[in-house]
């Protein structure tokens, strides 16, 4: 079983610390200093580390050095798409804010663990707009397959679309008229039948050409 590790550092100032929030979320989780968290962390663990420690951009290439299969998030007290960016290129899994509550900073945990990225909607936007250019310019564009949504209903493919757009349950659920729960149970499906893990491969899946909605299964 997997064991989600703070790292801290009580010698900056202000000492860098595993919030009341993370500490709730993961009243089993452990942190420490870099020798502490370096030594006792393993492969499949989730070291959380805080875009306020020390040279945290190659604290996060030190630790995946060390341990390749270890997941890492970056925790930031003022998320922004650059600095999360960064997080994303230097090996992180996730990247969320550093406040998040309890039962957020769980589904972040939940989904690195299984093989998932986590980002915000805007960085998956801007990643999704990044690809889009890619395949633009790439002379191999027409040759990449259009994505097959014939296996979803109608209104799992309009959550995918909506999701793949950047747009978060949230939103998806008032432009739907449906409810967040609704939202989470299609999103669920989706993720299943197209084989993707997580919102942000959803959205590279779509980004390529139009999807093929042809005989859409009914509702």
């Amino acid at each position: 079983m997997s064991t989600s590790h703070f790292l801290s550092n009580a010698q900056t100032q202000p000492p860098v610390l595993p919030t009341d929030r993370w500490q709730q979320a993961f009243p089993l989780g452990q942190w420490g200093d870099w020798s502490k968290i370096s030594q006792y962390s393993q492969a499949g663990d989730v070291v959380w580390i805080s875009t306020a420690y020390p040279l945290w951009l190659d604290v996060i290439a030190q630790l995946l050095q060390a341990e390749p299969k270890r997941l890492v998030v970056a925790l930031s007290a003022a998320p922004d798409q650059t600095e999360g960016l960064r997080a994303i290129n230097a090996g992180a899994r996730g990247y969320c804010h550093l406040y998040a509550v309890p039962e957020l900073l769980q589904e972040v945990a939940r989904v690195v663990q299984q093989g998932g990225l986590w980002v915000g909607p805007e960085l998956v936007d801007r990643i999704v707009a990044a690809t889009r250019d890619l395949l633009a310019r790439s002379s191999a564009a027409d040759q990449i397959p259009a994505p097959d949504l014939s296996a979803l209903s109608a209104r799992e493919a309009e959550v995918a679309h909506a999701v793949a757009a950047g747009k978060s349950n949230r939103e998806v659920a008032e432009q739907l008229f449906i409810s967040e729960r609704t939202v989470k149970a299609h999103l669920g499906a989706v993720f299943e039948k197209l084989g993707v893990r997580d919102r942000l491969q959803l959205a590279l899946r779509l980004s390529g050409r139009a999807a093929t909605r042809a005989a859409p299964k009914p509702l």
